[in-house]
This record gives structure tokens, C-alpha cells and sequence, in this order.
């Protein structure tokens, strides 16, 4: 896991080395080991280091080979990389490096820009060319990590966070206004290629694009799956489906033992994440690493899940951590460090318990997993089962998940952001798209490769990046995410949602953690504001910097502020902590 950044230039002015390197020096929390910079012609490539697969020199980036004219820039984990390697050195090819990103470089070599279809992993990279000048950006099948790319005069610019491409300046800085629409009907997720920013743009999940020296470019998507059955899954029974997806699970989770470190896990105490624990001991880790968060309780609802985790680290005997957060000492506190560190302002309550939790696992591990994707994957949402037979798809997705409708969103914001409703429009557009025809399909579909992108899987990245932590994601396995969505969606939406896990789990781990009620990661002084969270919320949206924004409506403020818990969206978010995450985001970093 690091951190990657570039500049292409189109005309005759020289690449502008002092930004590319303070941009490269914005992300060194995700590269704390190594940092490297190399320029040739109109192309520069920048590299923040975190150690995990061959922890020499030899593997430092960005990585050059003269011999093949190619150099690239890479951030995540090709978990099959020594397969790939002996195909490679079968082919003639010789290494000097053992880690997965000479592989990237010489798979490209040898396949072109399709071998990414030959990549199991999580992973952008940048491969500049030589001899033709050309570059070329990639990003993984589920946009697990992160790709930014800002239009510069003259030029492109690319990070693996937009706060760092921000550092090296000369971009339009205004608000997306599209961007706005998502980010207050989607609880902040802004769907590729928009980011909050006007100026910059998100390579999409599974996408391609390759730019030529005098600025043409091509873009293409490489992997979709597909919600339909194959001939032979005909006749499949619910015992051959359980163990179809135990087996990819399995397989999934090996592949993400993959380092040179220990790897641990982030327990919840979920069924999720308690999976994970459970087929790792499975396969013989002893000793594991786990570690859970919690926050304080208000009111009626409970700030943590520990009565579930410890059943599981009881259970295996793992060396658990667990960090209890008071939200007067640590979550204020570290609540500016939290929000600098979101590549876009991200609404959702478990951040700041994401990035709490981080700093404290980074203490002990440089490696985890976590259980993020699995709701997505395998309908553990409370909207999937009324999708079933649907007779209005689109209203009925839109009714369960958008924060507001249009109608309020025009009261909330200034007038110039007035205009289509454009969250609609987007979900109208998804759902017409062929590859998912039945109701609940079309939103499994668009959580899976859009709402969980720009929410839970950017989150996750985002909050242990800032810490030089790496997570891995099994249940975003490319190929479990290919067979789940032939899974028959009877077997998913039983027993209350994830019914087929549910079955797996059983088989697997103690049942107290799955017969239970659904939980997610709670931080409830950032849903019910109170106290001193309420009153920092109450200086943020009113402050002279708010007020010259100009972005939100003042009446609309002051209701949310006289009775907050009554403003609550569909998902149980605080709309006015959406309304104050925005403003505290936009201050963080100058804007």
C-alpha cells in the first residue's frame, strides 16, 4: 500500500518537479518507508513507500526498467504476483526485486494493459512509456484504491489522494455543483468521474485510460459482473451454493496473507469480520491480532459492539485490542486530523472511529482485514428484500437510500446550485444499464460499484492510510464478487439479509455473533449532537468562513440546529452533521 502521483505535459514547458514533489510529500502517511521521484521528458512519476512485500531496496518506486523503456508507479497488493512472476520468468523475462511490482511492470510489458485481467488484488498503478511517451492509469475492478487526475494548463496531473494534488496548486478549486447534488442525496458519495472538486476528476473502478503525448486519451472499462445465472448453475442446490461461496471465501481470505509482515484483522464482532478471524484459524494462524473500537454510549444507543468481539477473541485466543474512544477526550481532538485525512468530506459516523482505530492497530501491525463489502455483496441491506418484484425499482431504491428529495435539497443549498435532480437521474441511468435485470439486482448492482466505492471501501482506505496501515478487503475478492452475483437472490435476502453467509457462518464460528441484531460500527455523538459536539457543529455552520461560502441556505441551517435529532435521514445519518462536515472539510484544506 502507498502512495502514487505524475504529471504528463502536452506542450514545451517543463514538468513543474516543486509541485509533483510537494504533492508526493502531502501523502507520506501513506508512504512512510520510501519516497523516490523520477522524471523522463514530458513524464514524472512520484512514489510514498509502505513496506509490506520485499521490504528492500530493490523494490522502491517509482521503479525503472531501461532494458523494457517502461517505469511505473504503484499502490496496492497484486496477491498472485508469484504465479505471475514464474509465468514471466518462463517467458524470458529477469528480476531484481522480489516483491509484486516489478510483475506490474513486466505483466505490462508482456500483455499490454490486459493484464490487469490477469491480477487478483487491489491496485492503481501509472506505467509511463519511453520510447512513445504514452501513459497509462488503471485502477482495480472495485476501486479499492484510489485515483485522482486534475487538468492542468498545458498538462495533467494524477495522486492517489485529491488533498495531495491540491498541494501542487494550479487547478480549478471550485465546488462541483453535480458533485453537491450527490453528495447531499447519497450521504456524501460523490460518483466517478465527479469528485467534490470541479477541478479535479476519479478514474473509475475497472477502468483504463491511456493518454498520448499531445494529450489524447482513451478511456475504457475492463470487468463487470454480471447478475445471472450460467448454464451451469442450473440445478444448483442451496448445500452447493453454500459451498461454492465457503470455498471462494476461503480462497479469498488466503489470498490476503500475502506479505512479508503479520497481518491482523479489525474486528467488530460482526458476521463479517468474525468469518474472517474464524477461516484464518482455520487455515492455522494462531496468535492473530484483532482489535475493535467503541465510543460512548447517548441516550438509548450503544457506542459499542465488544460484547460480540470478545465472544470471538475468546473463542480463537487472539491478542485483541480494544479502544474505548470518549468522545470530550479523543473524538473532538482528533476530529481535524480525521477530516484532512478524507481524500472528500465522508459523512458517515465510523469514520472518525476508522481513523481512531488505525492509529491504535498501526501500533502493533502494518497489515489487516476487514469485513467491509459484505452487506453489498451478499444483500445485507434493509432495502434489498422490498426491491423483490418491484414495480417501481427506481422510486423504490430512491426512497430508501437518497438523504432528502429534491425539493429539500433546493431548500438546503444556494440558489445557483438549484437545477436537475441529478441523483435521480443518475440512479434512472444505472438502473437502465443491461447485466442486471431483476429489481434487487439493479441495487446490488449500483451499491456494489458505486455507493460502496465512494463510501465504506474509500473510507476504510482513507482512515488506515493516514496511519501507513494497509487493508485488505476479502469480500471485495473479484472472483467471490462474480459468483455472489449469481448467487439466487432467495439465498442472500434469507433469514433477514446475507442469509447464505449466515449459513456459512454457522458451519464456522460461534453462533452468538450471527444470530443477533444487525449492528454497524457506531459513533453516536455524531448522529444525536449533544454537548460539546453540538455546539463545535453549531460553530462551524454559523462561522463568518461558512457564512462567505455561501453554500447552504441560512434558514435551512438554523432549523437543523434547533432540533437536530429530528433531522435524521433514511440511513440514520444527521443532516446536520452533512451540512457541517462539508464546512469543516472545505476549511481543512483551504478551500
Amino acid at each position: 500500500m502507498c502512495g502514487l502521483c505524475g504529471e504528463i505535459r502536452f506542450d514545451d514547458k517543463p514538468i513543474d518537479l516543486a509541485a509533483l514533489a510537494a504533492i508526493n510529500d502531502h501523502m507520506a502517511p501513506r508512504g512512510p518507508d520510501g519516497r523516490g521521484l523520477f522524471q523522463q521528458g514530458a513524464l514524472a512519476l512520484g512514489h510514498r513507500r509502505l513496506s509490506i512485500i520485499d521490504l528492500s531496496t530493490h523494490a522502491g518506486q517509482p521503479m525503472v526498467d531501461n532494458a523494457l523503456g517502461l517505469s511505473v508507479a504503484f499502490n496496492g497488493c497484486i496477491y498472485n504476483y508469484q504465479s505471475l512472476r514464474d509465468e514471466l520468468i518462463g517467458k524470458g523475462y529477469r528480476f531484481f526485486s522480489h516483491g509484486d511490482t516489478e510483475v506490474v511492470l513486466k505483466a505490462f510489458h508482456a500483455w499490454g494493459e490486459r493484464c490487469v485481467e490477469r491480477f487478483h488484488g487491489m491496485f492503481a498503478f501509472a506505467v509511463a512509456e519511453r520510447d512513445s511517451g504514452r501513459l497509462t492509469l488503471v485502477r482495480d475492478r472495485l476501486g479499492i484504491k484510489p485515483l485522482y487526475i486534475a487538468d492542468i494548463p498545458g498538462g495533467l496531473r494524477f495522486a492517489s489522494s485529491l488533498p495531495a494534488l491540491l498541494a501542487g496548486g494550479g487547478m480549478d478549486t471550485d465546488l462541483d455543483p453535480v458533485a453537491l447534488h450527490y453528495y447531499m442525496h447519497f450521504h456524501s458519495v460523490v460518483p466517478a468521474p465527479h469528485s467534490i472538486v470541479r477541478g479535479v476528476r476519479k478514474l473509475p473502478p475497472a477502468s483504463i485510460r491511456v493518454i498520448e503525448p499531445n494529450g489524447r486519451a482513451r478511456e475504457h472499462g475492463y470487468w463487470e459482473p454480471r447478475f445471472e445465472a450460467l448454464p451451469e448453475d442450473a440445478g444448483r442446490s442451496e448445500q452447493d451454493w453454500q459451498a461454492l461461496v465457503l470455498e471462494a471465501l476461503r480462497t479469498a481470505v488466503d489470498r490476503r496473507l500475502v506479505a512479508d509482515v503479520d497481518v491482523g484483522v479489525l474486528l467488530s464482532g460482526g458476521l463479517d469480520s468474525s468469518l474472517i478471524v474464524g477461516l484464518l484459524a482455520e487455515q492455522g494462524q494462531t496468535g492473530l491480532n484483532t482489535f475493535s473500537v467503541g465510543f460512548e454510549t447517548v441516550g438509548s444507543e450503544v457506542g459499542d459492539e465488544f460484547q460480540y468481539s470478545d465472544i470471538i477473541a475468546r473463542h480463537y485466543d487472539t491478542k485483541h485490542h480494544k479502544i474505548q474512544v470518549d468522545s470530550k477526550a479523543k473524538l473532538l481532538p482528533n476530529l481535524p486530523g480525521c477530516v484532512r485525512a478524507m481524500a472528500e468530506p465522508m459523512v458517515s459516523h465510523d469514520v472518525i472511529g476508522f481513523y481512531l482505530l488505525s492509529q491504535e492497530v498501526a501500533k502493533h501491525v502494518k497489515v489487516v482485514q476487514s469485513g467491509q463489502g459484505a452487506d453489498e455483496v451478499f444483500g445485507g441491506y434493509h432495502w434489498y428484500p422490498p426491491m423483490v418484484g418491484s414495480t417501481d425499482p427506481l422510486g423504490d431504491y430512491a426512497r430508501a437510500f437518497r438523504d432528502r428529495e429534491h425539493a429539500e435539497y433546493c431548500q438546503a443549498v444556494h440558489p445557483r446550485f438549484h437545477g436537475a435532480d441529478h441523483s435521480l437521474e443518475f440512479i434512472r441511468a444505472h438502473f437502465a444499464q443491461p447485466g442486471a435485470e431483476a429489481p434487487v439486482d439493479k441495487a446490488l448492482r449500483i451499491d456494489q460499484s458505486i455507493m460502496l466505492v465512494d463510501d465504506p471501501v474509500k473510507r476504510v482506505d482513507n482512515m488506515t492510510m493516514a496511519w501507513g496501515l494497509e487493508a485488505r478487503v476479502p469480500f471485495l475478492d473479484h472472483e467471490l464478487v462474480e459468483l455472489a452475483a449469481r448467487v439466487p437472490d432467495a439465498l442472500k435476502l434469507a433469514d433477514g439479509g446475507k442469509g447464505i453467509l449466515k449459513a456459512i457462518g454457522r458451519k464456522v464460528i460461534p453462533p452468538e455473533v450471527i444470530d443477533r441484531p444487525k449492528g454497524y460500527f457506531p459513533v453516536p455523538a455524531l448522529k444525536y449532537l449533544r454537548g460539546e459536539v453540538l455546539e463545535m457543529v453549531r460553530g462551524v455552520v454559523t462561522s463568518q468562513r461558512a457564512r462567505e461560502r455561501g453554500l447552504f441556505q441560512s434558514d435551512y441551517v438554523e432549523r437543523l440546529l434547533a432540533a437536530p435529532d429530528e433531522h435524521i435521514t433514511p440511513l440514520r445519518g444527521s443532516k446536520l452533521w452533512q451540512v457541517a462536515l462539508l464546512n469543516l472539510w472545505l476549511g481543512e484544506h483551504g478551500l
